[in-house]
């Protein structure tokens, strides 16, 4: 088990390590399917305008007093410094509303509204700092870079409070605080395949017009096939939320069938073993149906849901295959009786449930209660 354990870890890994390279940002019509309008209409403002023209920033200025016209030195201040900040192309002249107190200046970055450069531009105008001034930045680039930013903060906690809950309902129906923070831990390794994958199709371009995404215009052939995409920044949470769901059922059904035949003769390698022969072939067949409909996800023109068809085909496949079929049974093989193992305080305070629907029958063959050693 041991080599059947390392060998799923590199493979595991391999696959995940280009998620480190992924790169969120927002979809523009830049990646519009070709010769739709909305595409047609981007490129000619780039190309007429510079791409920045696409995403516009629109500043607005608390003022800390009245003033009597857009000439007055604070707005010629406000304006100067804006312009100032490294990737604005032009700042168009400002606009002071009808009570003196408020300015207007809309900014055009030298980036399209997907580059992230252009969130650190939003960044840059709203650390300005002038005495009794306060710089506000919207538009459509600036929505986006806030939505990003809020979606960056909550997901780390989205993610601890869903598997620390995964892990208490799998404790309370196995009993086993091993096997429930074992199975909580390897859901989210198929996560890491899925980053993996969006990172090498999308964010390293290695085959992003290879699943139907649209080059931008006067590309090369080669760059009609390879080139960056960026990433939704809401799309890693969403698969995160569908992934873990799956896989989770994946091993329920799984370690159910263990269990019982651990129940039977308390032979935990032999368990495993049965376990995984009465469910492998059902869990291979349900990942196949669900890996088909996910690919189909790749034919259809959008690139948001071409992401979601790669990242959840990809992590769905190796689920079924290198961590149920490999990885998890080799786990449950080294660490032996330590899988069923409940210290007696805790068994007495968990509630008596079955994931089978009746209370559970006592299981005088398989020692569960008492601390054993993790061989098998």
């Amino acid at each position: 088990p041991w080599g059947m354990l390392l060998a799923s870890v590199a493979v595991l890994g391999a696959l995940a390590a280009p998620a480190l390279g992924l790169k969120l940002g927002p979809l523009d019509e830049g990646y519009a399917a070709q010769g739709s309008d909305s595409r047609r209409a981007y490129e000619l403002m780039a190309t007429g305008f510079g791409p920045g023209a696409n995403g516009a920033l629109i500043v607005v200025a608390e003022l800390p007093s009245k003033v009597g016209s857009a000439k007055d030195p604070i707005v010629d201040e406000l304006a100067r410094e804006v312009e100032a900040v490294d990737g604005v192309a032009h700042v168009a002249d400002p606009k002071v509303n009808s009570s003196g107190r408020t300015v207007l200046l809309q900014t055009v970055t030298e980036y399209a509204p997907s580059d992230s450069r252009a969130a650190g531009v939003v960044r840059d105008i709203r650390a300005i700092a002038l005495p009794g001034v306060d710089v506000h930045v919207g538009g459509e680039v600036a929505g986006l870079t806030d939505a990003g930013d809020r979606m960056a903060e909550r997901t780390p906690l989205v993610i601890g409070v869903v598997v620390l809950l995964s892990a208490l309902l799998l404790l309370l129906a196995f009993r086993a605080p091993v096997v429930a923070i074992k199975s909580a831990v390897m859901n989210l390794v198929s996560l890491g395949a899925a980053f993996g994958a969006l990172a090498l199709v999308f964010s390293f371009g290695l085959g992003s017009g290879l699943v139907g995404m649209d080059a931008p215009a006067d590309s090369s052939y080669l760059q009609t096939i390879f080139f960056s995409v960026p990433v939704e920044s809401y799309v890693p949470l969403l698969l995160f939320a569908v992934l873990f769901g799956l896989s989770m059922d994946y091993e329920v059904f799984l370690l159910t069938a263990v269990r019982q035949a651990y129940a039977r003769h308390g032979d935990n390698a032999r368990a495993v073993a049965e376990g995984l022969g009465s469910t492998g072939r059902v869990i291979t067949s349900a990942a196949l149906i669900m890996v088909a409909v996910f690919v189909a996800f790749i034919a259809y023109p959008d690139a948001m849901v071409k992401t979601f068809g790669v990242g959840l085909a990809v992590a769905i496949a190796v689920d079924a295959t290198i961590i149920r079929g490999f990885l998890v049974p080799a786990t449950m093989v080294i660490l032996g009786r330590a899988n069923w193992w409940c210290p007696r305080w805790l068994d007495r305070l968990l509630p008596n449930l079955s994931v089978e629907g009746h209370e559970e029958e006592d299981e005088p063959v398989a020692e569960r209660r008492e601390p054993v050693g993790a061989g098998v």
